[in-house]
């Protein structure tokens, strides 16, 4: 197995994929949020040039066209939540689709195609990971930066009560499933009343009635049309259960339950939890079967106490195979 997987190219894993959709760096937000509603994929790469000009050109030189980052919906939120955009959402998507591009250093890392499956995974296996973590009554408007973070990270932000214990979570792949008029709840909602507005499909009469209150107290006209507008357009995301990954499920021993504590947790939007006992063949399937990057460890109290990513299993499968070889 070990020498198969050195013998893989970066290239074996396009293989049956189709093209990404990509956009030109010169594009504006707004032309961005358009490609984004058209296309069936969530995200779109962003390269220095403009590959439909340059379709005709039958030999382009590689530096003159580069992927410069990626964008999806969750960016376009969180461009359009800050206090000048929402006083003027035209202008705002009148502007430079570079904008929502992260503003991190080696964040886009480029390999040719008959780069090693290892070296793709080496970069990888650079990400750190931390706890991006929220108290429940803070404004929703706090987590932007842990959203943004979040996102590069491919993990979430974990909302949590006064001591500590997982509630629920605002995940960047509930976003990107939203429109951008949910920037207006963003913008005046505390981070539980917005984990229930992004929650169970349609969003609740009462927090929409609380955001147009708001935003009319904040004199904004402009995103209060947008909300409006936009109304009739709900986030696909349905309720979910508490769930964890239960060694016991998959005949491994020892298996942890909350008790009392799941049954509070009504808001949870889709919070895939293990315990620290939990094996990682368990919570592997338990993050492939949510098809997520990550799960929350917690103690059996339902206290947050740091999360797995898929990063940090992909070190140890790294390690394995190092050991193989």
């Amino acid at each position: 197995m070990a020498v198969s997987l050195l013998a893989l190219e970066v290239s074996d894993l396009c293989l049956g994929k189709p093209a990404l959709w990509s956009l030109s760096v010169s594009a504006t937000v707004g032309e961005a949020l358009s490609a984004l509603r058209r296309s069936s994929d969530p995200y779109l790469s962003v390269w220095s040039c403009d590959h439909y000009r340059n379709a005709s050109r039958s030999k382009l030189d590689v530096n003159e066209c580069r992927c410069i980052g990626k964008v999806c919906m969750v960016d376009v939120i969180c461009f359009l939540c800050k206090e000048e955009n929402l006083k003027n959402p035209g202008r705002a998507l009148g502007e430079s689709v570079s904008v929502l591009l992260p503003k991190v250093p080696g964040l886009v890392r480029h390999l040719e195609p008959n780069a090693s499956l290892l070296e793709a995974i080496d970069l990888i296996l650079e990400d750190t990971k931390s706890i991006l973590a929220l108290c429940y009554d803070e404004p929703a408007s706090a987590a932007l930066p842990l959203i943004s973070e979040s996102l590069v990270k491919q993990t979430s932000v974990a909302i949590v009560d006064k001591d500590g214990k997982l509630i629920g979570e605002i995940s960047p792949y509930i976003l990107n499933s939203c429109d951008e008029s949910v920037a207006a709840a963003i913008a005046t909602l505390s981070a539980g009343d917005f984990m229930a507005y992004i929650d169970c499909g349609d969003p609740p009469e009462d927090l929409i009635r609380l955001v147009k209150e708001r935003l009319e107290e904040r004199n904004l006209g402009e995103a209060l049309e947008l909300l409006e507008e936009e109304s009739g357009i709900s986030p696909s995301s349905s309720c979910s259960s508490y769930s964890s990954s239960s060694d016991e499920e998959f005949g491994l021993g020892r298996s942890g339950r909350f008790g009392g504590h799941s049954s509070r947790l009504v808001r949870s939007t889709d919070a895939t939890v293990c315990f620290p006992w939990s094996s990682l063949v368990a919570v592997m399937i338990q993050a492939l079967s949510h098809r997520v990057s990550y799960v929350w460890v917690v103690e059996e109290d339902g206290t947050l106490v740091g999360v797995v990513t898929f990063s940090g299993m992909m070190k140890v499968f790294r390690e394995r195979l190092k050991s193989m070889i």
